[in-house]
């Protein structure tokens, strides 16, 4: 814990960037932390010491990295394991970007500048990329993570795939997706960090319901 008092980090509720963050910080350990809440989409910033990170990868590689030795190992020693780790953990930052253009495509495109086609060339785009996930799930043996153990490619991957089913995602559609959030959704560092506000509102929206 003394280590992680040299730690900061501000955080947004429920946004995925920030929860990959928090749900490192658990794997490794590290509460105790300093970290204030703030209402932006957008962040995380986290600090440790001087040194300041603001991308939540690169947060959560420098935490790996630093505390190799520390809490759960989430870089596998594999190069199989590992190739395929970083594979599925660059892809979910495409993934964190075709949700983000569904779910919020009225907030970040103004009034006279929103499309139809453009928001059914966004639902068929994230439809496509579930997809994808849905299948590199079913090569995944049951009770698996993405890469073999729990590693970083699941700490940056399932914020999304939360993040779609509180949007709505069926699932009937995707049942592979819906099997991997069950298996990691009570992960002692994945409830721990569980945005609040979901908590309080179980019921969540319907935007992907059809997709």
């Amino acid at each position: 814990v003394s280590m992680a008092k040299s730690m900061s980090l501000l955080w947004g509720a429920g946004s995925p960037p920030c929860w990959r963050v928090m749900i490192t910080l658990e794997e490794k350990k590290l509460q105790g932390y300093k970290h204030k809440l703030l209402g932006q989409v957008g962040l995380p910033a986290f600090k440790h010491g001087d040194y300041i990170l603001n991308e939540s990868t690169g947060a959560c590689l420098y935490l790996e990295n630093q505390f190799k030795s520390q809490g759960n190992k989430l870089i596998p020693d594999s190069p199989a394991e590992q190739a395929l780790m970083y594979q599925r953990m660059m892809e979910g930052l495409t993934l964190t970007d075709k949700l983000n253009s569904v779910i919020y495509y009225e907030w970040f495109v103004p009034e006279d500048e929103r499309h139809d086609s453009a928001v059914k060339r966004n639902r068929e785009a994230l439809a496509a990329e579930l997809k994808l996930w849905e299948g590199y799930l079913q090569t995944v043996a049951a009770g698996s993570y993405l890469a073999g153990a729990f590693s970083l490619a699941d700490a940056i991957v399932f914020p999304n795939i939360a993040y779609a089913f509180r949007f709505g995602l069926s699932v009937g559609h995707y049942p592979k997706l819906a099997k991997y959030y069950s298996l990691l959704r009570n992960r002692p560092s994945i409830k721990a960090t569980w945005p609040p506000h979901w908590l309080a509102s179980p019921q969540g929206f319907d935007i992907l319901k059809d997709l």
